[in-house]
């Protein structure tokens, strides 16, 4: 069969291919031209052998010194005769050199005096500072011109051929098929969110299937929830699950200082991701470069709005023959632009919320697979008092509890380092700082105060541990853990949970008859649970069934990320009335409960004054059982921390 012609040439092409030197080359040999330079005016004065001054001054008066040369502070020489080193293995020498210190100049002078003998001459110094000037003077103008033949050379600056085509590539990150792949089985829980994500699956294997009878799978796929649930590892695991190429970009990184690289990026990275269809193109954080337009300081024309735009048209691009699914991760779904969540763009969202039970026992279960466990280690028990907490908390605690372990020299991970783990997560580390005197006493009333109304109250978590020790920026902390999952909160438990935020200042006023700074935190948690009751969820007569909350509140945080306010300066102060109302009764509340278990109160503050710190089982032996809890409870998920850490701050 025969083959192709082939073109005609030389079979060895010349080095070079006869092309100019490119900038790096040319700044290479600059360099080297200075460098050269320099060793050669640097080394000039090198070439002879060097004596002490100490060792000179001995050969003059040893009548052995027939000449010197001084040019400015350096001084050479030759000898009458040779001079033999005391060194050993030193060869004789007949010339010399060495630099005069001024501070010697006036002794030298006078020795050259008392020895005429000596053939003297002065010379004017030669160090090669004019070469080096030259050199420095020419070197900024030779990389101006080098730098502007390449621009000259450059088709397009953003392109892919001139000095700044590489800011116009994508840095989007491949994984091909054949690497190593997360799949559904690395992700532990999250099974709906897995069922919702599995159709995605099916299409990018057999994209005929769905195209047989007209059906289009969603273009994109918007993953939202708290940070650290579990997004990214999601969409890896779709890949995994499809055997294809997955491309994973942070949004942060299509926004430059030069104008256009974003879009540049944009296209770049959509076509890389259309060359290898089928696949998957992942948009970490697209909240950095999917904001609501027109918002900016540049109107519609700043560069992360152009970038915005490229993304939209690159996604309405998409022709229906071509497999590739664009998945996306946000926190932050309240500030995207309504154009990215349109029919057709990212018009399947998937929310992907804390673990429940059941899935954080998958989580431990995960990330104790490597992990060497004691027989006492109870899963399901961890799984049961972690409520609230993510996967990647999970794997914290789990990393922590092994480190401890590790720092005891244990072969095994057992239940200690768990709860040594689980305290350091939610309370935070502890402090070498020491209560002592009126302090420590007055904390301690506090953190009982505290740990009496959760005892008390019906409604409120179950109270887990209470501690006096500096953990983190607090003085003491009193932690509880919920029972189970809950998705609701009434009126009634609200108020129980207000008057338990606010009995360890009631415990002051009613022990020492003043408050402390201390109570900072308990003030800011019970403000913003009594405002969310009155301009949020209608709890107040006054305000009546309307929503006045503020309109850029974090939908996964449960916190206002900037206020702007959509009501008037009246209905402002009606909410600012009923809030300081609800406060008022919730502490008058946690007054008369402490008043009324006063004995019950001094008897868990002398307890843990002395211990410093006690869990659920010690405090039913100091003060009894608990109030039984309302069956059939339902979680408050607009709280931010299911798993409760009552802080109260150092006032410092």
């Amino acid at each position: 069969m025969d083959s192709a012609p082939r073109p005609k040439g030389p079979a060895n092409p010349p080095a070079g291919n006869g092309r100019p030197l490119g900038l790096p080359m040319v700044i290479l040999l600059i360099l080297g031209a200075v460098a050269l330079a320099t060793l050669i005016t640097g080394n000039a004065t090198q070439g002879r052998d060097s004596i002490r001054y100490d060792e000179f001054v001995k050969q003059v008066n040893d009548k052995n010194v027939a000449s010197v040369v001084l040019a400015g502070d350096h001084l050479e020489g030759t000898f009458a005769n040779e001079m033999t080193s005391e060194s050993p293995g030193a060869k004789p020498q007949k010339t010399f050199s060495f630099d005069l210190n001024p501070y010697l100049r006036e002794g030298f002078d006078r020795l050259m005096q008392d020895h005429p003998e000596i053939k003297k001459e002065t010379r004017t110094p030669t160090d090669g500072t004019g070469i080096l000037m030259g050199l420095y003077m020419i070197v900024p103008l030779l990389l101006m011109a080098g730098f502007w033949m390449t621009l000259r050379k450059a088709r397009d600056p953003l392109g892919g051929s001139g000095f700044l085509g590489g800011f116009s590539k994508s840095p989007a990150k491949r994984y091909a098929a054949g690497d190593k792949q997360v799949t559904f089985a690395d992700v532990a829980g999250l099974e709906q969110v897995k069922g919702d994500l599995q159709e995605i699956v099916e299409f990018l294997k057999d994209p005929k299937k769905f195209q047989r009878l007209g059906g289009r799978v969603p273009k994109g796929v918007l993953l939202m929830g708290p940070p650290g649930t579990g997004k990214t590892l999601l969409a890896r695991a779709v890949a995994g699950e499809a055997g294809v190429p997955f491309f994973s970009i942070s949004g942060s990184e299509f926004i430059q200082m030069f104008v256009g690289v974003g879009a540049s990026r944009v296209r770049d990275m959509f076509k890389t991701a259309k060359d290898a269809s089928p696949s998957i193109l992942f948009i970490d954080e697209i909240d950095a470069v999917g904001r609501v337009r027109g918002a900016g300081l540049g109107g519609g024309h700043d560069e992360r709005e152009q970038t915005l735009n490229q993304i939209l048209s690159e996604m309405d691009g998409f022709s229906p023959s071509e497999s590739v699914i664009v998945l996306a991760a946000t926190n932050r779904p309240d500030v995207l632009d309504p154009a990215l969540l349109r029919p057709g763009r990212f018009d399947r969202h998937v929310t992907v919320d804390r673990p429940n039970q059941k899935a954080r026992l998958a989580l431990f279960k995960v990330h104790t697979r490597n992990v060497p466990l004691a027989p006492d280690v109870d899963l399901e028990r961890l799984a049961g008092a972690t409520v609230g907490l993510t996967g990647a908390d999970i794997r914290n605690l789990v990393n922590e509890a092994a480190l401890w372990a590790t720092r005891h020299d244990k072969n095994a991970v057992d239940s200690s380092d768990f709860d040594y783990a689980r305290d350091k997560v939610l309370m935070g580390p502890k402090r070498e700082e020491v209560l002592t005197g009126r302090e420590k006493t007055m904390t301690a009333y506090h953190e009982a105060g505290h740990a009496l109304g959760a005892w008390l109250l019906p409604g409120v978590d179950k109270l887990h541990k209470v501690t006096i020790i500096p953990r983190g920026r607090a003085l003491g902390v009193t932690q509880l853990v919920p029972e189970e999952d809950r998705m609701n909160i009434g009126e009634s438990d609200l108020a129980n949970r207000l008057t338990f935020i606010l009995a360890g200042r009631a415990a002051e006023k009613l022990v020492f008859g003043e408050y402390s700074a201390g109570a900072e935190n308990d003030l800011q948690q019970a403000t913003r649970i009594a405002r969310k009751m009155v301009a949020t969820w209608g709890m107040s007569d006054r305000v009546g069934p309307v929503a006045c909350s503020t309109s850029n509140e974090h939908p996964f945080l449960g916190r206002d990320v900037y206020e702007q306010r959509e009501f008037s300066e009246r209905t402002a102060q009606i909410i600012d009335e009923e809030v300081v109302r609800i406060l008022g009764e919730a502490a008058e509340r946690a007054t008369k409960l402490l008043s009324d278990n006063r004995d019950k109160l001094d008897r868990l503050a002398d307890a843990l004054e002395n211990r410093e710190m006690l869990d659920d089982t010690e405090v039913v032996e100091i003060i009894g059982p608990a109030t039984p809890r309302r069956a059939g409870e339902q979680r408050f998920t607009s709280d931010p921390a299911p798993v409760q850490a009552v802080r109260d701050s150092n006032p410092s």
